[in-house]
């Protein structure tokens, strides 16, 4: 289970991955951010946001139409 939770469902590109970021920023180094995401190209956003930021995409997948990433906090 994450430490916290973003609803980013209904969100297009680029809000869910700048909704994350500043999620992030509430959790402490090494804590997880759980987020769900309607916007099929949040997939490859997100890959691309953990890449360049350090942070570890601990988990994604989807659940019907939505889409759910895990994301440590690295920094």
């Amino acid at each position: 289970m994450a430490d916290q939770t973003l609803d980013a469902k209904g969100l297009n590109c680029p809000l869910p991955i700048l909704r994350a970021k500043k999620a992030l920023q509430t959790i402490a180094v090494g804590g997880t951010l759980e987020v769900l995401a309607t916007d099929p190209g949040s997939v490859k956003d997100f890959q691309a946001f953990c890449n360049t930021t350090g942070n570890e995409l601990v988990e994604s997948g989807t659940e019907g139409k939505v889409y759910r990433f895990v994301l440590r906090r690295r920094s």
